[in-house]
């Protein structure tokens, strides 16, 4: 007798890993500044860093001359996952937008996420750049060995709204997985020559910004 042998595994399918993106990181806990179209005695308070998607969209608020976003990426199983390459996708630019600038605070440090890509979005075609002594792509993922990227783009003199795209292949698989704000695009828009404002710790209001 011949002894029956078990059905062949259907292939696996799918973006074999998860992902979780913040689009609204900020290299320190006061740095972050946003372009808002309203007057000062509208606009709420500055938020703290993880309450700043729920403010941004209360005050429909673009960030202000830079965006950091943070991605982290951990595979779904035992298999090995290479992310091959990281791109920038631009879906429309044009003049910076006429609104009101605001910081998030005054007088604070923080740190910086091992995995750091810089993208200059007044480039012509922007470009996700390593950051001095760090290996460009590829990296691998695994469900035990996650990776965590962190993305700062710049503009100085544009409205831009952008995407992200991961290059991956895992076996004979291939594919790119695309990093957005929750199916939207990034927006980032230069302020210069804008009016600006701050709210210092301990304030009851917003106050014009003083430089320097």
């Amino acid at each position: 007798m011949y002894k029956r042998l078990p059905p062949a595994r259907p292939p696996p399918t799918g973006v074999p890993f998860h992902a979780s993106v913040r689009a609204h990181a900020w290299e320190n806990q006061c740095s972050q500044r946003y372009l808002v179209d309203r007057e000062p005695d509208a606009v709420r308070p500055p938020p703290v860093e993880q309450d700043a998607p729920a403010w941004v969209a209360a005050m429909g608020a673009v960030s202000a001359d830079e965006q950091v976003v943070e991605v982290t990426l951990q595979g779904k199983g035992s298999e090995t996952v290479v992310l091959q390459a990281l791109h920038v996708r631009v879906v429309r630019t044009g003049e910076p937008l006429p609104w009101t600038d605001y910081g998030t605070g005054v007088g604070c440090g923080g740190g910086v996420a091992l995995r750091t890509f810089d993208v200059d979005l007044d480039q012509g075609s922007p470009a996700a750049r390593a950051a001095e002594g760090q290996r460009p792509f590829p990296y691998k993922i695994s469900e035990s060995d996650p990776e965590m990227f962190r993305v700062t783009a710049h503009t100085g003199g544009r409205d831009v709204s952008w995407y992200l795209e991961v290059e991956w292949s895992s076996g004979e698989r291939q594919g790119v997985f695309r990093v957005d704000d929750r199916g939207r695009p990034f927006r980032t828009s230069a302020s210069a020559g804008r009016p600006a404002y701050d709210y210092p710790p301990g304030a009851s209001e917003w106050s014009e910004h003083q430089p320097g």
